[in-house]
Protein backbone atom coordinates (compact mmCIF):
# COMPACT_ATOMS: atom_id res chain seq x y z
CA UNK A 1 0.00 0.00 0.00
CA UNK A 2 2.82 2.37 0.85
CA UNK A 3 4.44 1.76 -2.57
CA UNK A 4 1.18 2.44 -4.40
CA UNK A 5 0.55 5.51 -2.29
CA UNK A 6 3.95 6.96 -3.07
CA UNK A 7 3.47 6.35 -6.78
CA UNK A 8 0.11 8.07 -6.71
CA UNK A 9 1.58 10.97 -4.73
CA UNK A 10 4.46 11.34 -7.18
CA UNK A 11 2.13 11.13 -10.17
CA UNK A 12 -0.03 13.83 -8.62
CA UNK A 13 3.03 16.03 -8.09
CA UNK A 14 4.08 15.60 -11.69
CA UNK A 15 0.54 16.32 -12.86
CA UNK A 16 -1.80 14.85 -15.46
CA UNK A 17 -1.84 13.76 -18.21
CA UNK A 18 0.82 11.23 -17.24
CA UNK A 19 0.61 7.43 -17.10
CA UNK A 20 2.77 4.77 -15.56
CA UNK A 21 4.18 2.14 -17.87
CA UNK A 22 7.15 -0.13 -18.31
CA UNK A 23 9.23 1.05 -21.31
CA UNK A 24 9.46 -1.39 -24.19
CA UNK A 25 12.73 -3.22 -24.52
CA UNK A 26 13.33 -1.78 -27.98
CA UNK A 27 12.86 1.81 -26.83
CA UNK A 28 14.08 2.78 -23.37
CA UNK A 29 13.41 6.48 -23.93
CA UNK A 30 10.27 8.15 -22.64
CA UNK A 31 7.67 8.89 -25.29
CA UNK A 32 6.50 12.48 -25.62
CA UNK A 33 4.73 13.38 -28.83
CA UNK A 34 1.83 15.53 -29.88
CA UNK A 35 -1.46 13.88 -28.94
CA UNK A 36 0.27 11.15 -26.86
CA UNK A 37 0.72 10.81 -23.14
CA UNK A 38 4.26 10.89 -21.74
CA UNK A 39 5.18 7.63 -20.04
CA UNK A 40 6.80 7.69 -16.63
CA UNK A 41 9.58 5.04 -16.45
CA UNK A 42 8.27 2.51 -13.95
CA UNK A 43 11.64 0.95 -13.14
CA UNK A 44 13.10 4.35 -12.20
CA UNK A 45 10.06 5.04 -10.03
CA UNK A 46 10.61 1.72 -8.28
CA UNK A 47 14.19 2.76 -7.56
CA UNK A 48 12.97 6.05 -6.19
CA UNK A 49 10.42 4.41 -3.90
CA UNK A 50 12.99 1.91 -2.59
CA UNK A 51 15.34 4.76 -1.66
CA UNK A 52 12.41 6.72 -0.22
CA UNK A 53 11.31 3.73 1.89
CA UNK A 54 14.81 3.09 3.22
CA UNK A 55 15.24 6.72 4.27
CA UNK A 56 11.78 6.82 5.83
CA UNK A 57 12.28 3.66 7.88
CA UNK A 58 16.03 3.62 8.62
CA UNK A 59 17.36 7.19 8.74
CA UNK A 60 18.76 8.06 12.18
CA UNK A 61 16.11 10.75 12.69
CA UNK A 62 12.45 10.36 11.90
CA UNK A 63 11.25 12.41 8.94
CA UNK A 64 7.69 12.95 7.79
CA UNK A 65 6.49 12.15 4.28
CA UNK A 66 5.96 15.85 3.74
CA UNK A 67 9.58 16.64 4.59
CA UNK A 68 10.96 13.85 2.41
CA UNK A 69 8.89 14.85 -0.61
CA UNK A 70 10.00 18.48 -0.21
CA UNK A 71 13.63 17.34 -0.05
CA UNK A 72 13.07 15.32 -3.21
CA UNK A 73 11.73 18.39 -5.01
CA UNK A 74 14.66 20.50 -3.83
CA UNK A 75 17.14 17.88 -5.01
CA UNK A 76 15.47 17.62 -8.41
CA UNK A 77 15.60 21.41 -8.88
CA UNK A 78 19.21 21.64 -7.67
CA UNK A 79 20.38 19.23 -10.39
CA UNK A 80 19.02 21.33 -13.27
CA UNK A 81 21.21 24.45 -13.46
CA UNK A 82 22.54 27.04 -10.99
CA UNK A 83 19.59 29.39 -11.52
CA UNK A 84 16.67 26.99 -11.09
CA UNK A 85 15.47 26.55 -7.53
CA UNK A 86 12.59 25.51 -5.31
CA UNK A 87 11.28 28.48 -3.37
CA UNK A 88 9.77 27.70 0.00
CA UNK A 89 7.67 30.31 1.78
CA UNK A 90 10.65 32.35 3.01
CA UNK A 91 12.55 32.18 -0.30
CA UNK A 92 9.45 33.13 -2.29
CA UNK A 93 8.89 36.16 -0.08
CA UNK A 94 12.58 37.15 -0.36
CA UNK A 95 12.40 37.01 -4.18
CA UNK A 96 9.39 39.32 -4.21
CA UNK A 97 11.12 41.73 -1.80
CA UNK A 98 14.40 41.74 -3.76
CA UNK A 99 12.79 42.92 -6.99
CA UNK A 100 11.24 45.86 -5.12
CA UNK A 101 14.70 47.11 -4.09
CA UNK A 102 14.79 46.75 -0.27
CA UNK A 103 15.87 43.75 1.78
CA UNK A 104 18.07 42.78 4.70
CA UNK A 105 21.49 41.14 4.55
CA UNK A 106 25.01 41.66 3.23
CA UNK A 107 24.31 43.12 -0.22
CA UNK A 108 25.73 40.57 -2.66
CA UNK A 109 24.31 38.75 -5.67
CA UNK A 110 25.37 35.10 -5.49
CA UNK A 111 25.15 31.78 -7.29
CA UNK A 112 26.55 28.28 -6.79
CA UNK A 113 29.76 26.92 -8.33
CA UNK A 114 31.19 23.49 -7.52
CA UNK A 115 29.27 23.39 -4.26
CA UNK A 116 30.45 26.81 -3.07
CA UNK A 117 28.77 30.20 -3.08
CA UNK A 118 30.15 32.39 -5.87
CA UNK A 119 29.84 36.15 -5.73
CA UNK A 120 28.39 37.40 -9.01
CA UNK A 121 28.75 40.97 -7.79
CA UNK A 122 28.53 43.09 -4.65
CA UNK A 123 25.72 45.65 -4.78
CA UNK A 124 26.67 49.34 -4.69
CA UNK A 125 26.86 51.06 -1.30
CA UNK A 126 26.21 47.90 0.72
CA UNK A 127 28.13 46.31 3.64
CA UNK A 128 29.63 43.63 1.36
CA UNK A 129 31.04 46.17 -1.10
CA UNK A 130 32.37 48.39 1.68
CA UNK A 131 34.02 45.38 3.36
CA UNK A 132 35.93 44.53 0.16
CA UNK A 133 33.98 41.60 -1.32
CA UNK A 134 34.64 41.36 -5.07
CA UNK A 135 32.95 39.77 -8.08
CA UNK A 136 34.30 36.25 -8.62
CA UNK A 137 35.03 35.55 -4.95
CA UNK A 138 34.18 32.03 -3.73
CA UNK A 139 32.69 31.85 -0.24
CA UNK A 140 33.68 28.56 1.42
CA UNK A 141 32.49 29.24 4.99
CA UNK A 142 29.71 31.30 6.52
CA UNK A 143 30.56 31.91 10.13
CA UNK A 144 31.62 28.51 11.48
CA UNK A 145 29.61 26.54 8.90
CA UNK A 146 31.21 25.11 5.75
CA UNK A 147 29.29 26.01 2.59
CA UNK A 148 29.98 22.67 0.90
CA UNK A 149 26.78 20.65 0.95
CA UNK A 150 24.45 23.62 1.44
CA UNK A 151 21.83 24.61 -1.09
CA UNK A 152 21.89 28.19 -2.35
CA UNK A 153 18.71 28.95 -0.39
CA UNK A 154 20.28 27.64 2.83
CA UNK A 155 23.38 29.78 2.29
CA UNK A 156 21.29 32.88 1.58
CA UNK A 157 19.25 32.23 4.74
CA UNK A 158 22.46 32.32 6.81
CA UNK A 159 23.62 35.53 5.12
CA UNK A 160 20.35 37.21 6.03
CA UNK A 161 20.02 38.48 9.58
CA UNK A 162 19.19 41.39 11.88
CA UNK A 163 20.62 44.81 11.12
CA UNK A 164 23.85 45.38 13.03
CA UNK A 165 24.75 41.69 13.42
CA UNK A 166 28.11 40.47 12.12
CA UNK A 167 28.88 37.56 9.82
CA UNK A 168 32.40 36.37 9.05
CA UNK A 169 32.76 34.89 5.57
CA UNK A 170 35.78 32.89 4.42
CA UNK A 171 36.75 33.71 0.86
CA UNK A 172 38.93 32.15 -1.84
CA UNK A 173 40.07 34.71 -4.43
CA UNK A 174 42.12 34.31 -7.61
CA UNK A 175 45.63 35.66 -7.13
CA UNK A 176 45.65 35.10 -3.35
CA UNK A 177 47.24 31.85 -2.16
CA UNK A 178 45.29 31.31 1.07
CA UNK A 179 41.61 31.70 2.01
CA UNK A 180 40.96 34.78 4.14
CA UNK A 181 38.16 36.07 6.36
CA UNK A 182 36.05 39.20 5.96
CA UNK A 183 33.68 40.26 8.72
CA UNK A 184 30.59 42.03 7.39
CA UNK A 185 27.99 43.88 9.44
CA UNK A 186 24.49 43.19 8.14
CA UNK A 187 22.25 46.11 7.26
CA UNK A 188 18.94 46.88 5.62
CA UNK A 189 19.83 46.91 1.93
CA UNK A 190 18.11 49.69 0.04
CA UNK A 191 19.31 49.48 -3.51
CA UNK A 192 19.38 52.75 -5.39
CA UNK A 193 19.11 51.47 -8.92
CA UNK A 194 20.16 54.59 -10.88
CA UNK A 195 22.74 57.27 -10.03
CA UNK A 196 24.15 60.08 -12.16
CA UNK A 197 26.88 62.73 -12.07
CA UNK A 198 28.51 65.06 -14.55
CA UNK A 199 32.11 64.55 -15.67
CA UNK A 200 34.11 67.48 -17.07
CA UNK A 201 30.85 69.49 -17.21
CA UNK A 202 29.76 68.08 -20.57
CA UNK A 203 29.61 64.29 -20.08
CA UNK A 204 26.99 62.35 -18.14
CA UNK A 205 27.98 59.37 -16.00
CA UNK A 206 24.95 57.07 -15.61
CA UNK A 207 25.33 54.16 -13.19
CA UNK A 208 22.78 51.32 -13.00
CA UNK A 209 23.42 49.07 -9.98
CA UNK A 210 20.60 46.59 -10.60
CA UNK A 211 17.52 46.27 -12.79
CA UNK A 212 14.36 46.78 -10.75
CA UNK A 213 10.78 47.24 -11.92
CA UNK A 214 11.14 51.03 -12.07
CA UNK A 215 14.68 51.21 -13.48
CA UNK A 216 13.65 52.00 -17.08
CA UNK A 217 11.42 54.84 -15.94
CA UNK A 218 14.19 56.16 -13.64
CA UNK A 219 16.72 56.18 -16.50
CA UNK A 220 14.34 58.04 -18.80
CA UNK A 221 13.70 60.68 -16.10
CA UNK A 222 17.42 61.08 -15.34
CA UNK A 223 18.25 61.54 -19.02
CA UNK A 224 15.43 64.04 -19.56
CA UNK A 225 16.49 66.08 -16.52
CA UNK A 226 20.16 66.08 -17.56
CA UNK A 227 19.32 67.21 -21.10
CA UNK A 228 17.20 70.03 -19.66
CA UNK A 229 19.82 71.12 -17.10
CA UNK A 230 22.84 70.65 -19.40
CA UNK A 231 21.76 71.42 -22.99
CA UNK A 232 25.41 71.25 -24.08
CA UNK A 233 25.90 67.62 -23.01
CA UNK A 234 28.23 65.81 -25.42
CA UNK A 235 27.95 62.15 -24.47
CA UNK A 236 27.00 59.50 -21.90
CA UNK A 237 28.92 56.79 -20.05
CA UNK A 238 26.57 53.95 -19.05
CA UNK A 239 28.19 51.96 -16.22
CA UNK A 240 26.88 48.38 -15.92
CA UNK A 241 29.88 46.94 -14.10
CA UNK A 242 29.04 44.54 -11.27
CA UNK A 243 25.37 44.79 -12.16
CA UNK A 244 23.90 41.30 -11.58
CA UNK A 245 20.78 41.94 -13.65
CA UNK A 246 17.20 41.72 -12.45
CA UNK A 247 13.89 42.31 -14.20
CA UNK A 248 13.96 41.48 -17.93
CA UNK A 249 11.46 44.18 -18.92
CA UNK A 250 13.59 46.80 -17.13
CA UNK A 251 16.55 45.96 -19.40
CA UNK A 252 14.32 46.40 -22.47
CA UNK A 253 13.13 49.77 -21.15
CA UNK A 254 16.71 50.94 -20.55
CA UNK A 255 17.85 49.91 -24.04
CA UNK A 256 14.77 51.66 -25.43
CA UNK A 257 16.05 54.96 -24.03
CA UNK A 258 19.13 54.78 -26.29
CA UNK A 259 17.70 53.12 -29.41
CA UNK A 260 15.54 54.53 -32.18
CA UNK A 261 13.37 51.43 -32.44
CA UNK A 262 14.42 47.91 -33.42
CA UNK A 263 14.80 44.56 -31.71
CA UNK A 264 16.32 44.57 -28.20
CA UNK A 265 16.32 40.88 -27.28
CA UNK A 266 14.45 37.67 -28.09
CA UNK A 267 14.02 34.42 -26.17
CA UNK A 268 13.70 30.81 -27.28
CA UNK A 269 12.83 27.68 -25.30
CA UNK A 270 10.87 24.44 -25.51
CA UNK A 271 7.43 25.88 -24.79
CA UNK A 272 5.61 28.01 -27.32
CA UNK A 273 5.15 30.69 -24.64
CA UNK A 274 8.93 30.98 -24.21
CA UNK A 275 9.32 32.48 -27.72
CA UNK A 276 9.22 36.22 -27.20
CA UNK A 277 10.55 39.31 -28.96
CA UNK A 278 11.10 42.64 -27.24
CA UNK A 279 11.39 45.80 -29.34
CA UNK A 280 12.36 49.40 -28.63
CA UNK A 281 9.98 52.22 -29.50
CA UNK A 282 10.93 54.80 -32.15
CA UNK A 283 12.77 57.81 -30.76
CA UNK A 284 16.29 58.02 -29.31
CA UNK A 285 16.20 60.06 -26.08
CA UNK A 286 19.78 61.25 -26.66
CA UNK A 287 19.23 62.02 -30.36
CA UNK A 288 22.39 60.21 -31.41
CA UNK A 289 24.82 61.49 -28.76
CA UNK A 290 27.79 59.11 -28.41
CA UNK A 291 27.53 56.45 -25.70
CA UNK A 292 30.18 54.27 -24.05
CA UNK A 293 29.04 51.26 -21.98
CA UNK A 294 31.23 49.88 -19.19
CA UNK A 295 30.98 46.13 -18.40
CA UNK A 296 33.04 43.55 -16.51
CA UNK A 297 32.78 39.95 -15.33
CA UNK A 298 30.21 41.04 -12.73
CA UNK A 299 27.82 42.31 -15.43
CA UNK A 300 25.16 39.64 -15.86
CA UNK A 301 21.75 38.89 -17.30
CA UNK A 302 19.81 42.14 -17.87
CA UNK A 303 23.11 44.06 -18.06
CA UNK A 304 24.21 41.81 -20.90
CA UNK A 305 20.91 42.32 -22.71
CA UNK A 306 21.44 46.09 -22.72
CA UNK A 307 25.12 45.89 -23.70
CA UNK A 308 24.42 43.31 -26.43
CA UNK A 309 21.54 45.31 -27.91
CA UNK A 310 23.49 48.58 -28.04
CA UNK A 311 26.50 46.76 -29.49
CA UNK A 312 24.51 44.98 -32.21
CA UNK A 313 22.76 48.21 -33.22
CA UNK A 314 26.14 50.03 -33.29
CA UNK A 315 24.65 52.53 -30.87
CA UNK A 316 27.44 52.38 -28.27
CA UNK A 317 31.04 51.33 -27.82
CA UNK A 318 31.38 48.59 -25.19
CA UNK A 319 34.49 48.97 -23.00
CA UNK A 320 35.89 46.89 -20.14
CA UNK A 321 36.18 43.11 -19.78
CA UNK A 322 34.02 40.18 -20.91
CA UNK A 323 30.72 39.94 -19.04
CA UNK A 324 29.51 37.10 -16.79
CA UNK A 325 27.63 35.09 -19.43
CA UNK A 326 24.22 34.48 -17.84
CA UNK A 327 21.99 34.22 -20.89
CA UNK A 328 19.03 32.27 -19.55
CA UNK A 329 15.50 33.27 -18.55
CA UNK A 330 13.97 32.15 -15.25
CA UNK A 331 10.21 31.89 -14.85
CA UNK A 332 8.74 31.96 -11.35
CA UNK A 333 5.87 29.46 -11.27
CA UNK A 334 3.68 29.59 -8.13
CA UNK A 335 2.89 26.07 -6.90
CA UNK A 336 0.83 27.12 -3.88
CA UNK A 337 0.05 30.49 -2.31
CA UNK A 338 3.37 30.46 -0.45
CA UNK A 339 5.61 28.23 -2.57
CA UNK A 340 6.98 28.41 -6.10
CA UNK A 341 9.68 27.13 -8.40
CA UNK A 342 12.13 29.32 -10.26
CA UNK A 343 12.70 27.42 -13.48
CA UNK A 344 15.01 28.15 -16.40
CA UNK A 345 12.67 28.11 -19.40
CA UNK A 346 14.53 29.86 -22.24
CA UNK A 347 17.74 31.38 -23.50
CA UNK A 348 17.89 34.96 -24.64
CA UNK A 349 19.62 36.23 -27.74
CA UNK A 350 20.92 39.62 -28.85
CA UNK A 351 19.37 41.30 -31.93
CA UNK A 352 22.17 39.80 -34.03
CA UNK A 353 21.32 36.26 -32.89
CA UNK A 354 24.14 35.82 -30.37
CA UNK A 355 23.52 33.61 -27.35
CA UNK A 356 25.19 35.12 -24.30
CA UNK A 357 24.87 31.93 -22.24
CA UNK A 358 28.24 30.82 -20.82
CA UNK A 359 30.03 33.19 -23.23
CA UNK A 360 29.15 36.74 -22.25
CA UNK A 361 29.51 40.00 -24.15
CA UNK A 362 32.99 40.72 -25.50
CA UNK A 363 33.84 44.44 -25.29
CA UNK A 364 34.78 46.39 -28.39
CA UNK A 365 37.67 47.84 -26.38
CA UNK A 366 39.21 45.62 -23.70
CA UNK A 367 40.45 47.52 -20.65
CA UNK A 368 41.34 45.60 -17.51
CA UNK A 369 40.77 47.18 -14.13
CA UNK A 370 44.17 48.33 -12.88
CA UNK A 371 45.85 50.65 -10.44
CA UNK A 372 47.55 53.31 -12.54
CA UNK A 373 49.77 56.11 -11.31
CA UNK A 374 50.45 58.98 -13.68
CA UNK A 375 54.05 60.12 -14.01
CA UNK A 376 54.05 63.63 -12.60
CA UNK A 377 56.07 65.95 -14.84
CA UNK A 378 58.47 68.50 -13.47
CA UNK A 379 56.98 71.94 -13.07
CA UNK A 380 58.29 73.84 -16.08
CA UNK A 381 58.03 77.46 -17.01
CA UNK A 382 55.64 78.09 -19.89
CA UNK A 383 55.25 81.04 -22.26
CA UNK A 384 52.36 82.30 -20.12
CA UNK A 385 54.69 82.52 -17.08
CA UNK A 386 57.23 84.77 -18.78
CA UNK A 387 57.17 88.45 -17.85
CA UNK A 388 56.04 90.68 -20.72
CA UNK A 389 54.72 87.82 -22.87
CA UNK A 390 52.34 88.59 -25.70
CA UNK A 391 48.68 88.01 -25.00
CA UNK A 392 46.72 85.28 -26.75
CA UNK A 393 45.36 87.52 -29.48
CA UNK A 394 42.02 85.70 -29.69
CA UNK A 395 40.86 86.68 -26.23
CA UNK A 396 41.28 83.16 -24.86
CA UNK A 397 42.34 82.52 -21.24
CA UNK A 398 46.08 81.96 -20.79
CA UNK A 399 47.22 78.67 -19.30
CA UNK A 400 50.32 78.86 -17.17
CA UNK A 401 52.17 76.18 -15.25
CA UNK A 402 49.90 76.32 -12.18
CA UNK A 403 46.72 75.95 -14.25
CA UNK A 404 48.27 73.00 -16.06
CA UNK A 405 49.15 71.38 -12.74
CA UNK A 406 45.51 71.66 -11.61
CA UNK A 407 44.32 70.04 -14.85
CA UNK A 408 46.80 67.18 -14.46
CA UNK A 409 45.80 66.65 -10.83
CA UNK A 410 42.10 66.35 -11.71
CA UNK A 411 42.77 63.87 -14.51
CA UNK A 412 45.20 61.81 -12.41
CA UNK A 413 42.61 61.41 -9.64
CA UNK A 414 40.13 59.69 -11.96
CA UNK A 415 42.90 57.66 -13.60
CA UNK A 416 44.18 56.27 -10.29
CA UNK A 417 40.74 55.62 -8.77
CA UNK A 418 39.03 54.09 -11.81
CA UNK A 419 41.17 53.60 -14.89
CA UNK A 420 38.29 52.02 -16.86
CA UNK A 421 36.10 55.07 -16.32
CA UNK A 422 39.06 57.29 -17.23
CA UNK A 423 39.51 55.41 -20.51
CA UNK A 424 35.75 55.52 -21.20
CA UNK A 425 35.74 59.29 -20.74
CA UNK A 426 38.71 59.72 -23.09
CA UNK A 427 37.04 57.49 -25.68
CA UNK A 428 33.80 59.45 -25.36
CA UNK A 429 35.65 62.71 -25.91
CA UNK A 430 37.27 61.24 -29.02
CA UNK A 431 33.93 60.06 -30.38
CA UNK A 432 32.46 63.51 -29.79
CA UNK A 433 35.37 65.23 -31.56
CA UNK A 434 35.01 62.88 -34.51
CA UNK A 435 31.24 63.45 -34.62
CA UNK A 436 31.73 67.22 -34.78
CA UNK A 437 34.22 67.13 -37.65
CA UNK A 438 32.89 69.01 -40.71
CA UNK A 439 31.83 66.96 -43.70
CA UNK A 440 34.46 66.70 -46.45
CA UNK A 441 33.91 69.02 -49.45
CA UNK A 442 35.08 69.00 -53.04
CA UNK A 443 38.62 69.85 -52.00
CA UNK A 444 38.57 73.52 -53.03
CA UNK A 445 38.47 74.80 -49.44
CA UNK A 446 41.59 76.58 -48.33
CA UNK A 447 43.29 76.02 -45.01
CA UNK A 448 45.14 78.47 -42.88
CA UNK A 449 48.80 77.65 -42.91
CA UNK A 450 51.22 79.35 -40.59
CA UNK A 451 54.85 78.94 -39.62
CA UNK A 452 55.50 77.28 -36.24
Amino acid sequence: MRFAGILLTLAALLGAPWSLAQPAASDSADVEASGQQALLPLEDLRTFTRVYDHIRSSYVEELSDSELLEYAIKGMMAELDPHSAYLDADSFEDLQVNTSGEFGGLGIEVGMENGFVKVISPIDDTPAQQAGVEAGDLIIRLGDQPVKGMSLNEAVAIMRGPKGSDLTVTIVRDGIDQPFDITITRDIIKVRSVRTKMLDDNYLYLRIATFQVSTGKDVQEKLAKTLADYPGIEGVILDLRNNPGGVLQASVDVADAFLDGGLVVYTEGRLESSYSRYNANPGDTLDGLPVVVLINDGSASASEIVAGALQDHHRAVILGTRSFGKGSVQTVVPITESRAIKLTTARYYTPGGRSIQAQGIEPDVIVERAKVTAVKPRLRTTEADLAGHLNNGNGEDEVGSKARERETSSSSSLLSNDNQLHEALNLLKGLNIFRQQPTATDGNDTARVGAP
